[in-house]
């Protein structure tokens, strides 16, 4: 199914189901650029183990602060698209900050990668959480899992012919030029995405808010705390190791830039895969379930990342790892829409997008004390994939809001 024929499905909402896809395809393109090829130009430039850790680590760190103030930015502005247009520009010019790296002395590279990335998540927190906010003034929430669905479908596609053409270009191209041509050439493709964020026009009135995050009666709702805990239960184990994968790839299997775009391919294909059987398989077996069982399977890909013998086996593993990570990000996007009232959903956002940053900044840090504390790479892979599957099975336990959920299912039912 194309992209216009799936918004042609929902007439009312064609437009903006339309340029809600489209925004997440173009911005593919750019997102191959930074989660395929980033880690391997920073080890190019003489990163660490340490540089990689803070490359993840501390624009997450930002982004728990930055998205503090998301409220404050959504009521100085009349309605959510004016809000989110700034800040949304300002997260794009990441991709241009690190296509002037080549111009920087080479001892402060690998130092400026970290730098451009960090101080543009400020504009992110503010952007992810107003963003969210638009998406559910947009469709209306039958549609919203979808939605999300086909947008996962959309991203990955598109990320994996960014990956390819980009590794190819790396591969044909002399050092640095490849790589300041490359992100020259995202940030014009993020500049085509935000153009259809402009084009996204609210169904629901939806009046600027006052900031209430430190509201009591906010902190006592389920639907909060059951969210954080399904967050730092996916995000800590996961981002572990997330920035040691490439590190393996390039060090221990001394995997080259084409090798990487076939992994971030067979990455991609799980996720395009996976994400079109998502809504079917969320409605048949529940939210919960298929994401404690995405998570079990995030942590056996990363298992045979680290312990397999040869490069190549470790693209079943990139395959079962983009489709199982696909699947909790769906999940956590329906946890944003269950139960939340209209009116509490910027809040909703900036607490599930600071439990993001801080669950986001916590796990690499445990990645980078675990190899600072002696053990070896591979080591630390297969702890991180032992915790992913632990944190499965906790998830996949009965919580009183699953257990909420059901019993509203069955009154409905009768």
């Amino acid at each position: 199914m194309s992209l216009l024929q799936f918004s042609r499905r929902f007439k009312p909402q064609e437009p903006n189901l339309y340029h809600l896809v489209m925004d997440i395809a173009w911005f593919g393109f750019a997102l191959a650029t930074t989660t395929r090829f980033l880690s391997v130009y920073a080890i190019h430039l003489g990163a660490t183990a340490s540089h990689l850790t803070w490359l993840t680590a501390l624009p997450a760190l930002m982004l728990l602060f930055s998205s503090t103030f998301s409220g404050w930015w959504r009521s100085r502005h009349q309605n959510t698209p004016r809000a989110v247009l700034l800040p949304s520009f300002g997260f794009r010019l990441n991709f241009f900050l690190l296509a002037l790296t080549p111009f920087l002395p080479p001892a402060w590279q690998p130092i400026w990668l970290i730098v451009s990335v960090t101080l543009t998540a400020i504009p992110q927190g503010i952007s992810g959480v107003i963003f969210l906010g638009l998406m559910r003034e947009s469709i209306t929430s039958e549609h919203w899992t979808q939605l999300n669905s086909r947008r996962h479908m959309a991203m990955n596609a598109t990320i994996a012919i960014g990956a390819l053409c980009a590794g190819l270009w790396l591969e044909q191209m002399p050092f640095p030029m490849n790589y300041q041509v490359m992100f020259i050439g995202a940030f014009i493709a993020t500049m085509m995405s935000l153009w259809h964020v402009t084009r996204v026009k609210p169904i629901y009135d939806a009046p600027a808010p006052k900031p209430t995050l430190f509201d009591r009666q906010l902190w006592k709702s389920p639907q909060i705390k059951y969210m954080l805990l399904m967050v730092m239960l996916t995000h800590i184990p996961f981002f572990m190791v997330y920035p040691l994968v490439p590190l393996q790839l390039v060090e221990g299997f001394q995997a080259e830039e084409s090798f990487i775009a076939i992994f971030g391919l067979a990455e991609l294909i799980g996720g395009i895969i996976i994400a079109g059987f998502a809504n079917k398989w969320m409605s048949r077996w529940g939210q919960q379930t298929i994401m404690a069982m995405a998570m079990v399977v995030t942590g056996l890909a990363v298992g045979m990342i680290a312990l397999v013998p040869v490069v190549w086996l470790t693209l079943p593993a990139a395959f079962l790892l983009g489709g199982s990570w696909t699947l909790v990000g769906i999940g956590l996007m329906g946890l944003i829409r269950d139960g939340v009232p209209a009116e509490q959903s910027l809040n909703y956002n900036m607490i599930y997008m600071q439990c993001v940053g801080l669950a986001t900044f916590i796990g690499p840090l445990l990645g980078s004390a675990l190899m600072s504390g002696g053990l070896n790479l591979v080591t630390v892979l297969v702890f991180g994939a032992v915790l992913r599957v632990i944190a499965g099975g906790v998830m996949g336990l009965p919580h009183k809001q699953q257990q909420t959920q059901t019993v509203r299912k069955e009154l409905v039912l009768e």
